[in-house]
Order: C-alpha cells, then structure tokens, then sequence
C-alpha cells in the first residue's frame, strides 16, 4: 500500500492540530485536549482495531501507562499489528515516548491518512468504550471521558445560578451592585486559559518544526564539508570556493562573487601550466648548438665523407673498373695502329 512510506511533503502531515484532535475524539469517543496525550501509544493501538475490527488485541494494550516501560509494551503491540497487516510504516518509539508535540501529530497524521485509506475512512460502526472494556484502565478512560462529556451543563448551571445570586444582591443593596461587577470580571481570564494553552502548544509545534528543519540542513552542511576535506578534492578550485562559501562569518553577498573570481583565476592558472603540444614549442625546446659543437660536428662529417669516398674507390679497385679504364686510355693510340678495336682486348 502506498500510504506505508508517504513522504513528508504529502498532503496527509499538513492536517492541522485541531482537526487531528477532533477526528481522534470523534473516532474513540475520547476527550483528548492535546496531541503529545496520545504519545503512551494506547490510542495508535485503537485506531488500527477501528480500522481493522479485532485485529488489535485490546486486552494487552495499557490506557494507564505512565512509564516508558508501559508504554513500549503498547507500542510493541502496535508493531505486532503491524507485521501482521505487512505495514512498513518505521515507528520511532524513542521520539513517540518522549510526548513532544511535532512527533506525536506527525504520527497521528499518519495515522488519520491510513485508516482513511481503509474502507473509505468509514469507521462510524465503531463501538470504542466497549472495545476499551477489557483493556487495562480502559474503564477509567471511559468514565472520565463521560464525566467530560457531562461536564458543560454542569458549568452551564453554575454560571446560571451565579447569575441569578448576583441579580439578588444587586436588588438586596443598590450600593454594592457594583462588588459582583468587579468579582465577575476575572471570569474571561479562566475562559482564556485554554486559548493561552493552544498558542503554546503551536508556538511548540512551531519550534520543534524550526529545530528538526535545522539540525537536517546542518547535517547536509556537515556531509558537504567532509567532502571537501577529503585529499583527493581538496585542491580542486570548486571544492576551495565552496569552502570559502561554508567557511564565511558574515552573510554578504560579495561572498559568493569572490568565490566565483577566485575559481575562475585558478582555472585560469591550470590551463597555463598545462604543456602545448606543437611543432614550433618542440623546435623552441630543442637544444641550442654552440659554435664548438657545431665546428666539431662539421669536421666529423668532413671524415665520414672522405672514408667514404676512400672505400668507394677501393671497391672499385677491387673489381678491374679501374685498370679497365687506364687500359682504355692508354690503348688508343694501338687501337688506330691495327686498325681494329678488337686488337685491344686481346
């Protein structure tokens, strides 16, 4: 199912507080004020039996769990069912345990987002005090809920009996009419109580979603600047800009220019070190001939060209060519006296 790994920019973790609070109350017949009092894991737990009825065995799951002990026993149910339904979903007990608000919406908005997948979300059958009959403290939960419930028309008729006494006194004394008016005015503050407790819970929620969105940036900081360590990158012109961009005290927009200038002077500097090949680099790299050398080396093909002109010769000494032709030379003059060319080579 693809719900088991949504990620964090999907639609389900941005259900507000308010709405989580209500779908759960609604859903078990509780009457919970704030997200962090389902963190003992019990609800999780009754959720996933109202998703899939009598999966969950209610009777191990603890409403009363105050400890951390108690509560990974829940939390341990709740990864049985887990494995049992092949969800995948990673619960982070160690966070869930510690009641802080971001970790425990976060979870419930998973939560709400799954059993919406399941049958449409339509858990209205669900009968939740009477499954949480044979859990532990589960009879507790349920009359305090129904004690919550009955609650209002309680106050209602205090208020209307308070009232009612404040209106005799006023007929009682015209003078101290005015005594109920100032006792009465404390009475918004008591009602503002609850509006103080949920800006503090959002403030909450505001700071724990600050510091998680830092410590995961910090940690990508972190990763980035090891790399640049390593010895392998650490000369480079990019890894040394990036370094003077991680390494700045002040946040100044020149910053980042001087980065850039200095990387592209280095490039720079590389490409002028790096050898040409060309023809006229290799000539203007040979090496210069002095006069000495070029006078010895003179006389040295002198030598080699007269032995060679001496062996010439002797090779044709060696074979007549020579003799040949001095008799050539010299038989002229026999030649015209016989009167045939032939007289020569006899």
């Amino acid at each position: 199912m693809s719900v088991n790994n949504i990620g964090m920019m999907d639609g389900a973790y941005f259900v507000g507080r308010n709405e989580i609070l209500s779908w759960i109350n609604t859903t078990l017949q509780l009457g919970l004020a704030k997200v962090e009092e389902a963190a003992p894991g019990a609800v999780a737990c009754q959720l996933m039996d109202a998703a899939h009825p009598g999966a969950v065995p209610m009777h191990k799951v603890n409403f009363d769990a105050k400890n951390e002990y108690d509560m990974i026993q829940n939390y341990k149910v709740l990864q049985d069912v887990f494995t049992k339904l092949k969800i995948t979903k990673h619960i982070e007990v160690n966070k869930l345990i510690k009641g802080r608000p971001l970790d425990n919406l976060e979870f419930m908005q998973w939560m709400k987002r799954y059993c919406d997948s399941v049958n449409g979300g339509s858990l209205c059958s669900y009968n939740a005090m009477e499954r949480r009959e044979n859990s532990k403290g589960g009879r507790e939960t349920n009359r305090r809920t129904s004690v919550t419930s009955h609650a209002p028309p309680k106050s209602a008729s205090a208020t209307h009996k308070a009232q009612a006494s404040s209106h005799g006194a006023k007929r009682a004394n015209g003078h101290a009419s005015n005594a109920p008016q100032r006792s009465a005015k404390p009475a918004p503050a008591n009602t503002a109580g609850p509006a103080y407790d949920a800006q503090m819970t959002e403030l909450k929620l505001l700071v724990d979603s600050a510091e998680k969105e830092r410590d995961f940036y910090f940690s990508k900081l972190r990763d980035v600047e090891i790399l640049c360590q390593s010895p392998e990158v650490e000369h480079l012109a990019i890894v040394k800009a990036i370094q003077k961009i991680l390494y700045a005290s002040e946040d100044d927009p020149s910053t980042l220019a001087e980065a850039q200038a200095e990387m592209v002077v280095q490039h720079n500097q590389q490409l002028q070190q790096q050898p040409m090949l060309s023809p006229i680099l290799e000539a203007s790299e040979a090496p210069s001939i002095t006069p000495k050398d070029s006078s010895e080396e003179s006389l040295m093909r002198q030598e080699a060209a007269a032995a060679h002109k001496r062996k010439s010769i002797s090779d044709m000494e060696e074979f007549g060519m020579g003799s040949s032709s001095r008799l050539r030379l010299s038989d002229v003059s026999d030649v015209q006296l016989c009167g045939s060319p032939l007289m020569s080579f006899t």
